[in-house]
Order: C-alpha cells, then structure tokens, then sequence
C-alpha cells in the first residue's frame, strides 16, 4: 500500500479527515495509475493536495490555494494542537517548493492544466488561478466558477440604453429630498438607494449590498417602481421574487408588497404598481424557482429552457452557493435583469462558495469610472467623490447601502464593532468613524445599564440595556431562565408563547376565522425571543440546548410534551418537501387543528399567510427552540440570545457572530460561557478560498 494513502486513511480514522476525503485520494490514486507505467505511482504531492482539497471543499471552500501547502498548513486546517507533529512529518516527505508542487501535479493525467492549454478529457482534477496564485480544483466546481465568472462578466458588461431625463424625473419622485425639519436635523449624506435604482435601470446586473435595515428590499420597490415607469410595454412586464429559504422568500414578499402598496398611495394612479403586485406571483425558493428535479441535481430551468421573467430579484444571496449561482445564471434568459440583494459580511452559504462576498469584494470603496460618475450625477442628482482607482465593470454596477434605519444604537454599533474586528477600546481603527465604541465596552455599559434599570425602576420603558452580556463564567442553566423569565428590560421569552397558546378562545366551536387568528397569535409571540447557538453539538449547542429548554418549561407547568409530538412544540423544517410546501429552514409550531379533535399541525406563518402539515406527514424535522446561527439567517427576533460555545475553535468566527447580532431586532443578550471568546472570534475571520476573487 501507497505510504501516503496509508497515512491519510489513518487521519481518517482519527477524525482530522473525512471518510471521504482520504477516499477520493485513494480513487485519484488508481485512476493515476491506470494510466501510466505500473511502476510510476501517483506522488504523494498528488495524493494530499487531493485529500486536502475535498476536505476543504466540505469546509465551504471551492479550490486549495496551493501556496498555503508549500509548508504544513497549520493555520488552513485549524486543526488540534496534537496533529501538529503528524502534518510536520508528512511534510517533510512533499516538495519544499511551489513550482516543485506545480510539477509534481502537473506530471500526472488526473490534473488537466489550464495555463498550458492541455485538452479536456475530463480530468477529476483542474488546476487553474495565476502562476503566483495557483489553485487547485475539483472538476466540477471549476466548471462552475467558470459559468458564473463568464455570465457575470457578460452581464456587467451589457448596459442599456436611458432616457436620462424621465429617469430623473421618476428618481425625484421616488426619493424625494428630506423636509426642512428632516434638513436641520441630519447633514446632507450620499443616497446610496438612489444610486444603485438609477446603476439598475441600465445595467442586467446589479449587486446591492448592505447590513439589516438600510433599506435593500426597501430600494428593490423602488426599483420596480422605476422600471414599471421607464418600460415601453408595463403591462407585460414579468417580475419574479426569489430567495434561498421559504422564509426568507415570504420576507421578501412581505416588504415589496408593504412598499409598493405605500408608494401606490404616494403616486396615484400614474402607475399600477398594485398590477405589478398581482402578476408577480408569490415569491419562491431558488429551488422551486428553477424547478428542481427529484432525486438528481438538475433542474427543470436552463439555458435551452430558460425562466420566463424580465426582472429576477434574489434576496439573501450571502446564502446562495457557488453551484446554485451557476445555475440560476444558466436559466436566466440574456436580456433580463438580475438583482441581488444581501449582506456580504453575513456568514456564507453552508455549501461551497461565497460568492457574495466575491462579487462585493471591493463594494466599500466605491470605485466608480468618470463615466458612471457623471451618469449618476445627471440621472441621480448624486455627486460622488472621484475614486483614486477605477474598478471593474462588475464593480460599476454595485452599490453599498451604508445607514441603517433600524441599527442605530447599540445593536448596530455592536456589529460595526464586531465587523471591523474591534473588541476593546485600546484598539484602534484608523479612519473609521462607523466604529465608535468597542464591543466589549457596549455589552458592559449595556449589562450596567439594563441592571441599574431593574434594580430602581422596574416598571421603566426599556431604553436602557439594548445589549447584554451574561459575564463569564456562566452555566448553561442561564440561558434556560432567559428562555422561561426573559431578562431586566427585555421580557419577552417562550413563555408569552405558551400562555398565548393557553388562551385559546374555544376549544369545541371556534370558527376556522378564528383559529387562523389564534395560531397567528401563537406564532407572532412564539418569534419574538430565539436562541442561537454557534454549533450544533457539545453543552452550548442547539441540541442540547433545545433539551434543556423543553425540559425547564415541562417542569414549570408551560409545556407537556408526550411523545414526539405535542402541542407547543416548535419544529423547523430540515429537507425541502415541495410536495407538502415547506423547505428547509421554516419554522412552525404544533399546535391543535380546528374543532373539538385532538389532531395535531405544525403550523408555520410567511408574513400574513398562515399554512399548516400534519405532523403524521411531516418526517424532516428538529425541535427548535434553539437554532443554530447558520439557520437564523433571513429572520429576526424581538430579543435574540447570541449563545457562544465555551470551547471556542475555528468554527466561531467574526461573520458568525456578526449574523447572530443582526437577527436581534430590539434586544441582544450574548452569553460567552468562558472569557475573552468574543475577541477571539472577532479577531477570526472567514476567508473562502475561491478563483472568482482572481477574475
């Protein structure tokens, strides 16, 4: 047996590797061998970069860079201390060079290498990036970076022609300037919502970006607006809504609706926008959207039969991966507008890729040419500053949304803080004035501020202590009494959700009218407080945690679970059911269907629509009052406990914590079991290795 394969299948065993990825180096191993003299193995260079790139590939990244290889990759791992020895005497087998790892790959038939324009005859490996920046792919996710790089670049390229002239007039109206008082009140700043309607309405692509609350789907209606303003056939114009999730999805169609009702009030009748709202449909999962085929990875929806739509807005796109983005690239017919709105600080998608976070690399700075400067100053009315340097034409069609409406104490000054890695105030952020105070320093005057509220005026608004911190040490058994007591200044908990369930107004003769307004209720109150755990196992995880909570409301008289399922219990969907409608990720309660019967539904409410499975049909399912962070994306909570693991690891990290912050709503607790774990993940950042970056 190959030593090398011997030594990874080893690893293997002991948990540092997947199964999988030792066995796609024992798979490369004899296809290498198959095609070459019997004599000449697969070289052991081969062999780990092989394994290494599948367990990076499992770790959401979509290549190995090969110059974090050339010497034992202790930080690219972030593995245990113990397995440092082992990767120092592996590595003293494996070249000492980059080009000495470049040559061992590219001896070998397995690796087809695009610099030299070697044929393509289907090679399981690819090695591409540039000669200082080398990357080594799996096939198919090369193919993939290659599709979306491609039909980016097209995109980006293509502009429309404007009628300058009705566009700013129609921006005008849209936005129009801020009232005298509104004027005295805040200093002139950038309109960064006009900007990216005015970049949208002459480009196919657009990439909006912004934290929670400055206004992206918000600018989406506007958009709409604008379009259905400026079209020459607006009664045919085809819009089509989508996002990762289903709640995400009904989120999304829940804001465009509410603006575009507003805006319709605010316009009149020059324009039907509640037309518009009526053929658009409800907005859908990317899934069903590109109408996914059962049991494969293909869709229903290509470029030979492409999406019937004009416009196609994708919101929450921080969470769509690298394959789901090429395909959806695929089926959208060329002359159609794509939008994509999200966070790019937001954590990436739990599959490989970050493509967000790629297309909005340089989103920040703004680097806008002369030529779309002037054209936003004549169709926006917006001067922007000259840039030192010009970016891409993808970079021309991006826009960074930078107020937030709803962040504007301490929550958002937190996951400033948080985002720009400053976590005591002898940190120093030069030149950054959206940081004006150290995280640490806010969740202690927060903590102070909250505690001095309860202790003099109990009964008192709950202004102060918009963020907490539980100070370590502290027990698990902390996080239960938040979830049955809330805490000072910030009440809501699951309790309010089982008291609202026990008041049901009829259990014998309520009207299916008045049932829908009761399960309503339930799930209204049942959102407003949610734990989110970094990690699904160990102490502070969702699992465990989810069986402390339960347990702690049976025993005081707020739950009676009996069985698997029970009324009250809270479940979220885990596996796509389009048949039943619910998608991975919704969040319902179980709860009594109508009438004297004792059947039991899950229940789940998308903004005003309320849609229920029975729970005998329901078999993809977890308890869920706690959720993981990954989970919580596209929600928010009145009051969100942020819960830290106290083991820490490389899984807790700046864009974990910072998405955890934004799905907070009002109130903030975090609770750091040990101290000192949120400077560790702020200092701790998410870099996906990816070629999109390079392009």
């Amino acid at each position: 047996m190959n030593s090398t394969l011997h030594t990874l299948r080893d690893w293997s065993e002991q948990g540092w590797l997947r199964r999988l990825d030792s066995a796609l180096a024992d798979f490369v191993a004899q296809h290498h061998d198959r095609q070459v003299d019997s004599a000449a193995q697969a070289e052991p260079a081969l062999l780990v970069a092989t394994a290494l790139l599948a367990h990076m590939e499992g770790r959401g990244h979509v290549c190995l860079p090969l110059l974090e290889v050339v010497s034992p990759p202790y930080s690219l791992l972030a593995w245990p201390t113990q397995t440092s020895e082992a990767l120092s005497a592996l590595w003293q087998q494996l070249p000492g060079t980059l080009s000495a790892w470049l040559q061992a790959l590219q001896r070998s038939p397995v690796v087809r290498c695009v610099a030299s324009g070697a044929p393509d005859t289907g090679q399981p490996l690819v090695l591409g990036g540039t000669p200082e920046a080398p990357l080594l792919y799996l096939r198919r996710y090369w193919a993939y970076e290659q599709q979306v790089a491609q039909a980016v670049a097209q995109r980006a390229a293509a502009q429309r022609k404007v009628d300058k002239a009705a566009a700013r007039a129609w921006l005008q109206r849209l936005f129009p300037p801020p009232s005298a008082t509104d004027q005295a009140a805040v200093p002139p700043v950038t309109d960064w919502q006009k900007i990216a309607c005015a970049l949208a309405l002459r480009s196919q692509l657009t990439v909006i970006t912004g934290g929670p609350g400055t206004g992206k789907t918000y600018t989406a209606a506007r958009l709409l607006a604008l379009l259905l303003a400026t079209s020459a056939d607006p009664a045919q114009l085809r819009v089509a809504l989508a996002a990762p999730t289903g709640k995400a999805a009904a989120r999304l169609r829940q804001s465009i609706d509410q603006s575009l009702a507003s805006l319709q009030a605010s316009l009149g009748e020059e324009i039907h926008l509640h037309a518009l709202a009526e053929r658009m449909g409800q907005a859908r999962t990317l899934h069903a959207l590109l109408g996914m085929r059962p049991g494969s990875r293909q869709f229903q929806h290509t470029a030979q039969h492409p999406l019937d739509v004009d416009v196609l807005i994708v919101d929450e796109t921080s969470m769509v991966h690298l394959e789901m983005m090429a395909a959806l690239l695929h089926a959208l017919p060329p002359q159609a507008k794509l939008i994509l709105l999200g966070d790019k600080d937001q954590l990436a998608s739990v599959e490989a890729g970050s493509v967000l976070g790629d297309l909005c690399a340089q989103a920040q700075a703004a680097r806008y040419s002369p030529e779309t400067c002037a054209y936003l100053q004549a169709v926006a009315g917006e001067a922007l500053p000259p840039s030192p340097s010009v970016g891409s034409a993808l970079e021309q069609q991006t826009v960074m949304l930078r107020h937030s409406r709803r962040f504007g104490g301490d929550i958002g000054a937190l996951a400033r803080a948080v985002n720009a890695g400053v976590a005591r105030s002898t940190q120093v952020v030069p030149g950054d004035a959206d940081v004006p105070v150290a995280a640490y320093d806010l969740l202690q005057r927060g903590t102070q501020q909250a505690l001095q509220q309860a202790a003099l005026q109990p009964g008192a608004a709950p202004e102060a202590g918009k963020v907490f911190v539980l100070p370590a040490p502290v027990h698990t058994d902390a996080v239960v009494r938040l979830a049955l007591q809330g805490r000072p200044c910030a009440p809501a908990c699951y309790a309010h959700y089982l008291q609202e369930m026990r008041a049901r107004p009829s259990s014998a003769g309520d009207t299916v009218q008045e049932h829908a307004r009761w399960v309503s209720r339930v799930l209204q109150a049942f959102d407003r407080f949610r734990i989110l755990c970094a990690v699904h196992d160990g102490p502070w995880g969702d699992r465990a945690m989810n069986q402390q909570v339960q347990s702690a409301l049976a025993r005081a008289g707020l739950l009676q679970p009996e069985g698997e399922w029970f009324a009250g219990r809270p479940v979220m969907v885990t596996r796509n059911d389009k048949a039943l409608g619910v998608f991975n990720g919704d969040v319902g309660v179980v709860l009594p269907a109508p009438g004297a019967g004792q059947a039991l539904r899950a229940y789940f409410l998308d903004g005003e629509q309320l849609r229920s499975v029975s729970v005998s049909r329901l078999a993809h399912v977890e308890t869920a009052f706690a959720m993981t962070i990954h989970k919580s994306q596209g929600s928010e909570f009145f009051h969100t406990v942020v819960v830290l693991p106290d083991a820490g690891g490389d899984l807790l990290t700046r864009e974990l914590v910072y998405t955890g912050i934004t799905r907070a709503k009002e109130f903030l607790t975090v609770v750091e079991p040990r101290p000192g774990l949120l400077g560790s993940a702020m200092a701790q950042q998410v870099r996906r290795a990816s070629g999109l970056a390079f392009k």
